[in-house]
């Protein structure tokens, strides 16, 4: 301890990829993220939410475990690691095992060849866990494949891909084993001709080749450093590191850890920093002291006693995992029912990641409310080793224990030393459930563990523990319930009891932190009914119960699984005699795919920092509607490292910005509109500094009203933009009288985080003459981040150049509301006359950054007795929030888009922008069409409910057919609808389906199946006309290379492969020799948003018409030397002084609609699709499985099926997320709950359809587009739908169940508490929602 107490500092000794890392100044609030990426330059490893819930920073981190004498390899969030944990590790990043220069490793070619990689920002997250699972494993079962993912995220690809590529790892190469196909094995090659539609055939060929596939070689690996070998076999020494603000003490002892936790009673002891790092991050809090116990024998220790195993505080869950599957491999089952509830639990706890480095004690002392772990330890009463300089002490995890929100009944000089897991004995029985959103990786909303021990020989209840997590501030028993069931017989008269003595025992506040009262407090109670059916089951089997369950709540049981998804492609191939230089219509793998899975591809925030690069961070409102009285930042300067403070006196140009209208500002003047709104900004030496002093900047505002954050508020108030916009045709009072039968309802759709995952980035760096600035920006719009950026520094645009090398994601995202950020930055790097940075932070990026626009829609509608419907009158409100941006072109396309694929011909529909105080709503793909269908099929499932008939028979009733009009008067040509719909049917078979689920259903009383088909057709072009242009400017080089440029942006969607693919068709030449580097606003001006589907169309023209110029200048040399090559043809031209530059220019033709008097020609064309559905849901729980889903989409000709499936199942995934899992969560003041990955659920590998099918329609040309395509990026994201809808139809059938017939509200999106709260039931009755208005609600629908 004197030692220690000296005031010395130690070397951090740590290998990265092999080389020797010595740090001597390790700074404890320093991440290994940080530090790989500012301090060694290697930026392969991503920033995507800073909190371990999304796996793009996943390393390797090896190290010697001297106890059992081997290396242990682990995949962690280096996000989270700090940098101080990993003395005497090694860390292999994405750079460390190949590069596309040196040598692919298999793990990065395949992700990249099997078309697994899109935007690529997650690319190398998803190769480093894979990489960890192969060098423990190196034959893993798709099993192993999908748990080693659980803690990634991939927004672009809809996780199929991904999984298909490495496949080809697991021991049968994944194969499916018969069920991904018809006919044959799924791993063949070669392609084999499918039937559709009677006597035409589909070829069904894979994506790839996996033969192609290098072996995996563990020569290439790096090895195991023998220097660290031999420092791990040394007894552990002392560590100090000083950083700052926070001291980091890795204590060699439990003696000196006890020591020190008696000197510094408040330090936190930090194993995994899952918890202490998000804390830091996220809450402001700082801990001066913080004491690191991982290699503290005594803490890592796992024992085997008279009465449980007992685990060290310190033992990882993923060791506790381990241990307890080897303990039920080898003890009697009866002995082992905790152990397999603590499995349960593990099984979709956090992701891999995490579980890897957090430590069972850690799980404890957080206290969580919602622990996943500390119920099951509660219900079986674990005994708990403390212990302290004075001595040890035994504790029982009992309702005792958990004192307060995050308290313990641990002293605070003492630790926690074991946990003592219980042995089970025979009569007794323990379960464990958890409900939450999405099953992987994700916190509960309710958890609990269930244990009951029966009197000897007998069903009668002797003792029993109901423990619940997330129904109080505090893990909590239900002891009154408890003691009542003590004595009474396992019976349907008991288990009636119980949740009646539960519902009034569990209770919970209707403002309660979380919200979703209602639902949770009938999760305690369906809950204990599946312990109850589970134990009478197991008392059955034992001979000790009077009946078993019966068959039909037999599903109500069985632990949620889900078999490992299967897969088809069918697609059109090239035409035969097609040269093989020409690639046009081939799967083509997206050409920066490598580079992404390497780590090699350079994002905004990959490129290098300047010599004098400065750092800006955000300061935001914390009011959603105030008046600004003073800015206090004299704490914050006082930070070290601060340079100014940044504001709207700063700015030398105009304050007014916006992407359509200027009415918002980059910096608030005087005025806040909602939380979120930026104030100013801080800018600083290095992001830590940055981000400490913007917290520290102190705003004084006095509040205004109204605070207007819901639609319902924004109707209430008259809260609206102008203009209201209608649409009409027909005449509706004439075809409501025309009607046999009219219904109204209603659909609240909420909106939609965009989750790219790279988040807003800019540098901007000053050229210090004329006011000439460099911009780098992560941006969609580069024209308009040029024009706004030169009207907020007062210089024309001219002295401004946007350069895009790649977006890490976009969606729409970053179309108008990049501005916001690349504006700031522009006006502080003025002011500095330094190039100054700044990425966001995941948090503050959801926060201030809008999404999708939430919609509320009314609708009247009249119809035939056999569906078919004559008259609609539809309302649709948007929540805009406290700016116009696109909300205008938004509501257009909503409005649009209200016949989806329906012809209705009387129609009115009218729609009313809502002004909030919420963050400005903003583009996302789709762009408002989503929202337009979704209220259709809202209303046509309505009439298919009070009609009595098949939702099918009703929707194919009511579709358009060739040469009909739309709403807007335009003539429905090459009209495919049709066609899709019959593919649809018979590739998804889908009556024999609906046969079988109407059997399931019968059969089966808590779980009930459901299926759907829905169509789509959408509109391509930009609704305002003069966006529907683009420009293109190649440059043949001497040597024959040609560099193209153009004026869309790569993100993700495979842009540039498909520019490069058409300028090689029409050149005549090798893709290898065309090279686009980036999109530049001083190469290409005034370029459209890479938006609305339409840059293929756009761009691809305008490369077409660059390309055929040159071919027309090389025509006369060709003529002359009709033997020679390109570079011949090149160098002759050249030698003759021809131009080899060209610029290239479209416009779509016959475009401009008009509203007053409803005529003209809105859309180029449509794409349609067809998407069958088929779901299973859990009556008593609201959760759900994707059963199947085929798809059937229009993409014209192909450019490249790769891409195109590619984009058609990862738009589908988005939209999975739209409609069934993501919600966004508002206070009533307008603040956002929802930050990131930790609130904020988008699908994960567990939410693809078990059996998924995609079909690009074959021979449907279409003439309007380069070489006959179609746009593909937004048009199959409603196709999600079907899956919302056969959610419906399974709630229909578990209603009608309980008595309930004809039409219902679900809102969107139907997550499990909607789904739980519509499957009404005798439980649900316990539980009565509370009043409206006689509370106020923890959070509001928006």
């Amino acid at each position: 301890m004197e030692e220690l107490n000296q005031s010395h500092h130690s070397d951090l000794v740590l290998f990265i990829n092999g080389k020797k890392v010595v740090e001597r100044k390790a700074d404890p609030e320093i991440t290994l993220l940080t530090f790989l990426r500012r301090k060694l330059g290697l930026t392969g490893t991503k920033l995507g939410c800073a909190e371990g819930g999304c796996g793009a920073c996943t390393v390797m981190v090896s190290r010697f475990d001297p106890n059992n004498n081997r290396v242990i390899h682990h995949a962690v969030n280096a996000c989270l690691a700090p940098l101080c944990s990993l003395h005497h590790c090694a860390v292999t990043t994405v750079e460390g095992i190949g590069s596309v220069a040196s040598k692919l490793h298999p793990v990065q070619e395949r992700i990249a060849k099997s078309h697994g990689s899109q935007c690529g920002f997650c690319t190398p997250g998803f190769v480093m866990s894979m990489y960890a699972l192969l060098r423990n494993s190196p034959q893993p079962t798709i099993q192993d494949i999908e748990a080693a993912f659980q803690g990634n995220l991939c927004r672009c690809t809809g996780y199929r891909p991904i999984l298909e590529g490495y496949k080809t790892f697991t021991k049968d190469g994944g194969c499916c084993g018969g069920r991904g196909k018809a006919s044959g094995c799924c791993m063949t090659t070669v392609h084999k001709e499918e039937p559709v539609n009677g006597d035409s055939t589909h070829s069904c060929q894979q994506l790839f080749n996996p033969e192609e596939f290098k072996p995996l070689d563990p020569t290439q690996e790096i090895i195991f450093p023998p220097e660290l070998m031999s420092l791990g076999k040394q007894p552990p020494r002392s560590l100090r590191f000083t950083g700052e603000r926070v001291l980091w003490i890795q204590p060699s002892s439990l003696k000196e850890l006890l020591e020190l936790k008696a000197v510094y009673p408040e330090a936190k002891l930090v194993v995994g920093n899952t918890e202490i790092g998000i804390e830091m991050k996220f809450k402001n809090l700082l801990y001066p002291v913080i004491l690191a116990p991982a290699y503290i024998h005594e803490l890592r220790s796992i024992q085997y006693t008279e009465n449980g195993i007992e685990f060290g505080a310190s033992v990882t869950l993923s060791v506790l995992e381990e241990e307890l599957r080897e303990a039920i491999k080898k003890l009697p089952s009866y002995k082992t029912e905790v152990f397999k509830a603590v499995l349960e639990q593990l099984r979709l706890f956090a992701g891999q990641q995490i579980r890897n480095v957090a430590a069972i004690g850690g799980n404890i002392m957080t206290a969580s409310p919602i622990s996943d772990l500390n119920p099951v330890f509660m219900a079986a009463c674990c005994k708990l080793t403390l212990m302290s300089k004075e001595g040890k002490r035994i504790l029982h995890m009992d309702d005792k224990f958990f004192t307060a929100y995050r308290k313990t009944a641990v002293k605070p000089e003492e630790i926690l030393l074991s946990i003592e897991i219980p042995y089970t004995r025979k009569g007794q029985y323990f379960s464990a459930f958890k409900q939450s959103l999405r099953k992987e990786d994700d916190i509960a909303i309710v958890t609990c563990g269930m244990n009951v021990i029966f009197q000897e020989g007998s069903n009668i209840v002797k003792g029993i523990k109901l423990s619940y997590g997330g129904m109080a501030p505090t893990t909590i028993l239900a002891t009154v319930t408890c003691n009542s069931l003590i004595g009474r017989q396992w019976n349907d008269e008991m288990v009636e009891d119980a949740c009646t003595f539960l519902a009034s025992e569990v209770k919970l506040s209707p403002s309660a932190p979380g919200g979703m009262v209602t639902y949770r407090r009938t999760l305690t109670i369906s809950l204990f009914f599946k312990f109850y059916l589970t134990v009478q089951h197991k008392l059955a089997q034992e001979h000790l119960s009077v009946e078993d369950v019966s068959p039909n709540s037999a599903s109500a049981i069985e632990p949620f699984h889900l078999d490992s998804p299967t897969s088809v492609q069918f697609y059109q191939e090239v035409p035969l005699g097609q040269t093989s230089d020409d690639v046009v219509g081939h799967p083509v793998m997206h050409l920066s795919a490598l580079k992404q899975a390497t780590g090699e591809a350079v994002y905004c925030d990959d490129i290098p920092c300047y010599e004098n690069e400065l750092y800006l961070a955000l300061v935001t409102s914390t009011k959603a509607h105030a008046v600004i009285k003073y800015i206090e930042t004299a704490e914050a300067m006082a930070v070290p490292g601060v340079i100014t403070f940044v504001s709207a006196k700063d700015i030398p140009g105009s304050n007014r910005t916006g992407p359509a209208v200027y009415d918002e500002t980059v910096f608030a003047d005087d005025k806040v509109t909602c939380v979120g709104h930026i104030v100013g900004a801080i800018v600083a030496n290095t992001q830590a500094h940055a981000q400490r002093a913007a917290k520290l900047v102190k705003i004084s505002y006095e509040e205004l009203q109204p605070v207007i954050v819901t639609i319902q508020d924004a109707i209430a108030k008259q809260s609206f933009y102008q203009p209201v916009r209608t649409l009409e045709k027909g005449d509706l009072s004439k075809g409501f009288q025309e009607s046999d039968m009219f219904l109204e309802g209603e659909i609240h759709i909420g909106g939609q985080e965009h989750f790219y995952l790279e988040t807003n980035c800019t540098l901007a760096v000053p050229r210090g003459e004329d006011g000439e600035m460099e911009m780098f920006v992560s941006t969609q719009s580069a024209s308009k981040t040029q024009a706004l950026v030169a009207k907020a520094l007062g210089v024309p645009a001219s002295h401004i150049v946007c350069r895009v090398k790649r977006l890490g994601g976009g969606f729409g995202g970053k179309e108008s509301r990049s501005t916001i950020l690349s504006t700031v930055v522009a006006v502080a790097a003025h002011k500095v006359k330094r190039p100054v940075r700044c990425m966001l932070d995941r948090d503050e990026d959801m926060l201030i950054s809008g999404g999708r626009h939430p919609f509320f829609g009314h609708y009247k509608v009249g119809f035939k007795r056999n569906g078919k419907v004559i008259a609609l009158d539809v309302t649709y409100y948007s929540n805009a929030g406290n700016s116009m941006d696109l909300s205008l072109s938004i509501m257009e396309r909503a409005l649009f888009h209200m016949d989806n694929c329906y012809n209705i011909p009387h129609i009115r529909g009218t729609g009313y922008m809502c002004k909030t105080n919420l963050p400005s709503n903003t583009a996302f793909r789709g762009f408002g069409g989503p929202q337009g269908m979704m209220v259709t099929e809202s209303w046509i499932s309505d009439v298919a409910l009070r009609c009595g008939l098949p939702a099918e028979q009703v929707r194919e009733i009511n579709l358009y057919k060739q040469g009909d009009y739309t709403p807007f008067n335009q003539c429905l040509e090459q009209f495919t609808i049709d066609r899709c719909w019959e593919e649809c049917m018979n590739i998804s078979d889908f009556h024999h389906r609906k046969a079988k689920v109407e059997l399931y259903n019968k059969q089966h009383c808590w779980t009930k199946r459901g299926l759907s088909i829905i169509p789509t057709k959408f509109g391509i072009s930009f609704t305002a006309v003069f966006l529907n242009q683009a420009g293109a400017l190649v440059h043949i080089y001497t040597d024959g290379s040609v560099l193209l440029t153009h004026g869309g942006t790569e993100m993700g969607q495979g842009l540039h492969t498909k520019m490069i693919q058409v300028a090689s068709r029409t050149l005549g030449i090798p893709t290898s020799k065309i090279h686009i580097s980036e999109t530049s606003t001083n190469t290409v001006p005034n370029t459209s948003p890479t938006a609305a589907s339409a840059s293929s169309d756009l761009n691809g023209m305008a490369v077409y018409n660059a390309c055929q110029i040159l071919m027309q200048r090389l025509e006369p040399y060709k003529t002359k030397n009709p033997v020679g090559k390109w570079e011949d043809w090149v160098n002759a031209a050249y030698f003759d002084r021809v131009n080899l530059s060209a610029n290239g220019f479209y416009k779509t033709p016959d475009l401009g609609y008009d509203f007053q008097t409803n005529s003209g020609r809105p859309f180029n064309y449509f794409c349609y699709g067809v998407a069958v559905s088929e779901v299973e849901i859990d009556c008593l729980t609201g959760g759900h499985k994707n059963l199947h889903t085929s798809i059937v989409m229009d993409v014209g000709k192909s450019l490249n099926p790769a891409l195109d499936i590619g984009q058609v199942e990862g738009a589908f995934m988005q939209g999975v997320g739209l409609f069934t899992l993501e919600e966004l969560r508002y206070s009533p003041q307008g603040y956002l709950y929802t930050r990131g990955p930790g609130m904020y659920k988008i699908p994960a590998f567990g939410d693809i359809p078990t059996e998924l099918k995609v079909s690009l329609l074959r021979d449907a040309p279409n003439e309007k587009a380069i070489f006959s395509s179609k746009a593909v990026g937004e048009p199959p994201l409603f196709l999600a739908a079907s899956v919302f809808y056969a959610i419906k139809d399974a709630i229909s059938a578990a209603r009608a169940e309980s008595g309930f017939t004809g039409p219902f509200r679900l809102d969107s999106p139907a997550t499990p508490e909607r789904i739980r709260n519509a499957c009404e039931d005798k439980f649900t009755k316990m539980c009565p929602p509370p009043e409206p208005g006689t509370y106020t609600p923890w959070d509001v629908r928006v």
